[in-house]
């Protein structure tokens, strides 16, 4: 088949985040196993779109892999599902250039943070709950201080091995929600942890912990202590990549 790109999506209540890790469940580690039964036992590697941490998931995520066998894109699909277990779903497959690559073509991300403000026991593990109500003109606002700045160190994790902080978010905003409250961020890349920090940061606006002042003190700062502490993974999910070479036309919702 060559070089192929595999849609899918996944539940990461039990799994160690995307990336294989010895000696714990991940998601890339359950795809390459079966891939890897396809292929006679032969090895198979597989490449995602990111890393998400553990307990994040992913209604979105893209990976690409090179496939010695021949199979059709439907009967992959087919089989996979049919071979992996129910939290991870194959959506789609592609056959790709060979130079395609999943992580480092992808020109823009979209993650959701969800809230709830109910207890309900049906969501609990893919929302957070929390019964406060927030402010979400005032986050807003925030949003759009986001939005104007480049540098977010002060929302990434103190050990990363990243070349620099920058980031383009293209988008942000809260919504509410019957549930409760939904915030959704668009940028062409994101550090580690940050959706988590700037969400628990602006939660401290929503409740009127911090001003729109101290918020811009924060990001200018460059320092992880100065924004609010991250909220939990299990209401964290990537929901859109994108690739310039997918359009509407050729990649169905």
């Amino acid at each position: 088949m060559g070089r192929v790109f595999i849609k899918l999506a996944y539940k990461g209540t039990k799994y160690f985040g995307w990336q294989i890790q010895p000696e714990q469940l991940t998601v890339q580690e359950c795809i390459e196993r079966e891939l890897t039964k396809l292929n006679s036992g032969n090895p198979v590697s597989v490449t995602g779109c990111g890393r998400t941490d553990t307990g994040v998931h992913a209604s979105e995520f893209y990976a690409h892999a090179d496939l010695p066998f021949e199979m059709s894109p439907d009967n992959l699909v087919f089989k996979l599902n049919n071979m992996l277990p129910s939290d991870i779903a194959i959506h789609q497959v592609f056959t790709m250039p060979d130079e395609a690559h999943a992580r480092f073509d992808a020109t823009a991300r979209t993650y959701h943070y969800f809230i709830h403000h109910e207890k309900d026991p049906f969501i609990e593990e893919i929302s957070w709950y929390r019964s406060h109500e927030l402010n979400i003109e005032e986050m807003n606002k925030a949003c759009l201080q986001l939005m104007d700045h480049k540098d977010f160190e002060c929302f990434s994790k103190v050990k990363t091995d990243v070349t620099n902080f920058n980031c383009d978010i293209r988008n942000a905003l809260w919504i509410k929600s019957d549930k409760g409250y939904i915030f959704s961020i668009t940028a062409n890349r994101f550090l580690r942890n940050m959706v988590r920090a700037i969400v628990g940061t602006m939660l401290e606006i929503g409740e009127g912990k911090m001003s729109l002042e101290e918020f811009s003190a924060v990001l200018k700062s460059k320092d992880r202590s100065e924004a609010g502490q991250s909220v939990p993974a299990k209401g964290l999910f990537l929901s859109k990549v994108e690739y310039p070479y997918f359009t509407k036309d050729n990649l169905s919702d």
